[in-house]
């Protein structure tokens, strides 16, 4: 029963990649996943599914409950910025900077703004929301691929700055610190030697992938029905002041303001109001605005949450249990295969956070148990989650897709070299650290 079970949740995540590439919407693939896992491992179909407590559907709408303010807000003030044409004027002003002779610099300065921005703990969704319209015209201007915009982006907000520095305000590593009753600096040296060997792995793959695009001669290209921007230039554009505003108030309330509950909902109420006053001459029908941004951010919730919903049911059935007493026979120092089992539940849940949650109730105690420091689970656990998160079926890359108007195929590789390799350099050290008794 325990092998066909495995099996199950293995044919799970099979059929949810080839319904995705098959380009089968994640809102009807996951569930038949789900299903799927649900058959071999002998569990309750209905109630599994649709029980109204640790179900697949309790389980999304439990995400779109905690989420859906979130989505919607940002996608509404993305729109404000889009429409203006602030975002376009941003990027010249960055143009201004950084030149066009030299288009590696464009794409330091994106991963730059977004391990900021990241660092500063903004919420990573409303980061993506915001810097797309804002890379788009840059990309553009420059004539470069717009395939490489995810390895600045993704580099940028979902590596080092997330789960590796000392003193992130992520929810990676937030989650440890308070399972663990570590701090959020936890383990510094191992997060800080990380993260320098995962800013150069980054650059180094951001500059490779920037000359190999122009040896092939590739430049900028986007499908017609995404460069509804275009037409910004053919009318005045915002000041860079101006266009900035509202992101700088954003930021500003969220970072005087962090110990405030639900400070991120109220800080992007106050920017899409400043944005509505600012931009009232760039923008003659906001009502548009608004219900387009509405209405794109529905698809993204339920994308996201049903990602989610997949990996809470195919990691709680009892066959996941043998998984994780087989990950722990892996030879080797014992954060090896702690961070293989949570790399593994990243995947299958295609979510870090989820990944750290499940990471830090089902493999701490045992870890603790074998002796190993709090400071090196938290840091093994954060850094490693990230290992397989990036998957066809990951939410986040399916909204980024959705929002730069790129396929997958466009962005997988460059997305998964950036995070989940950039990850296993990461976790490599980590080991190489453990051997030495640095770790």
């Amino acid at each position: 029963m325990e092998i066909l079970g495995v099996f199950g949740i293995l044919l799970g995540i099979l059929t949810i990649v080839l319904l995705i590439i098959k380009k089968f919407s994640i809102i009807i693939a996951a569930p038949i996943a789900t299903i799927v896992v649900l058959l071999f491992n002998e569990v309750p179909i209905l109630e599994t599914v649709f029980g109204k407590e640790n179900s697949y559907m309790a389980s999304l709408a439990g995400f779109v409950a905690s989420n859906f303010a979130i989505f919607l807000l940002g996608s509404i003030l993305a729109k404000y910025m889009d429409k203006s044409g602030a975002t376009v004027s941003i990027a010249n002003k960055v143009l201004s900077v950084v030149g066009t002779k030299n288009p590696y610099n464009a794409l330091v300065a994106l991963f730059i703004i977004s391990a900021i921005l990241t660092y500063g703990g903004i919420n990573v969704f409303v980061i993506i929301f915001a810097l797309i319209p804002m890379a788009k015209p840059i990309f553009r201007e420059l004539n470069i691929s717009w395939k490489l915009v995810a390895i600045p982006v993704f580099g940028g907000t979902s590596t080092f700055t997330m789960t590796m520095l000392p003193g992130a305000p992520s929810l990676h590593n937030i989650v440890p610190s308070t399972a663990l009753g570590t701090t959020l600096t936890a383990a510094p040296l191992i997060g800080i030697v990380t993260s320098i060997v995962a800013i150069v792995f980054i650059l180094v793959f951001m500059k490779f992938s920037l000359a190999k695009s122009l040896r092939n001669n590739e430049t900028f290209k986007v499908d017609e029905k995404d460069e509804s921007s275009d037409v910004t230039s053919e009318r005045k554009l915002p000041s860079f002041i101006i266009s900035l505003l509202p992101i700088v108030v954003l930021l500003a309330i969220i970072l005087l303001f962090t110990s405030v509950s639900n400070i991120i909902i109220v800080a992007l109420i106050v920017a899409i109001v400043l944005s509505a006053i600012l931009f009232r001459k760039q923008i003659a029908q906001q009502k548009e605005v608004l219900n387009q941004g509405a209405n794109e951010s529905v698809a993204s919730t339920i994308t996201t949450g049903s990602t989610i919903a997949f990996g809470s049911i195919a990691t709680s059935v009892p066959a996941f249990k043998g998984v994780f007493q087989l990950i722990q026979s892996i030879p080797g120092p014992p954060v090896l295969s702690l961070m293989i089992g949570t790399g593994l539940i990243g995947g299958i849940t295609a979510s870090a956070v989820g990944a750290i949650g499940i990471a830090v109730t089902n493999f701490a105690p045992v870890y603790l148990e074998m002796g190993l420091d709090p400071e090196t689970i938290h840091r093994a656990i954060a850094i490693s989650s990230g290992a397989l998160s990036i998957v066809p079926y990951s939410g986040f890359l399916i909204i980024f897709n959705n929002l730069t108007g790129l396929t997958m195929k466009d962005t997988f590789k460059n997305g998964f070299i950036s995070i989940s390799v950039t990850s296993w350099v990461a976790m490599a050290v980590i080991v190489v650290m453990a051997l030495l008794g640095l770790a």
